[in-house]
Parts: structure tokens; C-alpha cells; sequence
């Protein structure tokens, strides 16, 4: 029998459950990411936003804001939509935490781009290896029929 190294002693069934999982967890992601959403209002309370996927889903003005210039009710509504935002980004890394690990939060991964070609580079390091290892082979089968 020939050695394969690492490769030959890949858990084929626990590597498809790991897929089957993830994909598991991708689908679940899809369904409940919709459901998220983003509260928040400025610090008066006059302006109140929920913020979701597709957007600002909706915008209650009290109606003593309706007093206020219209440059100060502009910044109102700025500050709320702004929270609201916030508040939407932090459900969505709670989310992903729950179901992929703190790891794989979009934030972990923007703020530490390392962390995320790691694996990415560890997997090229092992196709490389597998390569190399599947050439050595067939170029002992070449020699070996003298081809």
C-alpha cells in the first residue's frame, strides 16, 4: 500500500457530517436573518427606528418633534437611525456567534482579517501537500511502466 500521508487518514463520514452541519447551520442562518431587527431612538426619545434587512422598517416621530427645526429633527433622526443600525449589526453578531462560534462574527473577521485566511491558507497548505503527494504517485506509476 502506498502512503498518502495525512490524506489517507481523512474521517470521510465526519468530514461529510461536518458539511451536512454547516450547511444545516447556513440554512438556519437564512431563514432566521430575515427576522432580525434593529431597535433604536435618540436620546430625547422622540425618534424611534426599528432597522432590519431590507431597511428602515419604521420610523415614529413624537409629535412634540414636530416643533423642532428642521435641522435638529434631521439630526433626531439621524442619531435614532444610527442606533438602530448598531443595534441591527450587534443582533447579527449575536446571531452568527449562536450559530457558527464567537470566531465567525463579521466584526472578528473584519477587525482580524488573519483569523479568517488562517484556515484558508492551512487548506491551501493541505490541497499543496495532496497535489504533490497524488504527482509523486503518478510519476512512480510512470516509471514503474516505463512510460
Amino acid at each position: 500500500m502506498t502512503d498518502f500521508g495525512d490524506f489517507a487518514n481523512i474521517d470521510v463520514e465526519r468530514l461529510l457530517r461536518g458539511v451536512d452541519e454547516q450547511l444545516a447551520k447556513s440554512d438556519e442562518l437564512q431563514r432566521r436573518l430575515p427576522l432580525v431587527v434593529g431597535r433604536g431612538e435618540d436620546a430625547d426619545g422622540m425618534v424611534v427606528v426599528e432597522y432590519a434587512q431590507e431597511g428602515i422598517r419604521t420610523l415614529d416621530i413624537h409629535p412634540k418633534a414636530m416643533r423642532l427645526a428642521a435641522a435638529e429633527l434631521s439630526e433626531k433622526v439621524k442619531e435614532a437611525v444610527h442606533a438602530a443600525t448598531a443595534d441591527l449589526q450587534r443582533e447579527i453578531e449575536e446571531l452568527m456567534a449562536e450559530l457558527f462560534g464567537a470566531a465567525a462574527t463579521p466584526s472578528r473577521l473584519m477587525n482580524d482579517p488573519e483569523a479568517l485566511l488562517k484556515p484558508i491558507r492551512q487548506a491551501e497548505a493541505n490541497y499543496d501537500r495532496a497535489f504533490e503527494n497524488v504527482m509523486g504517485e503518478l510519476d512512480r506509476i510512470r516509471r514503474d511502466l516505463d512510460l
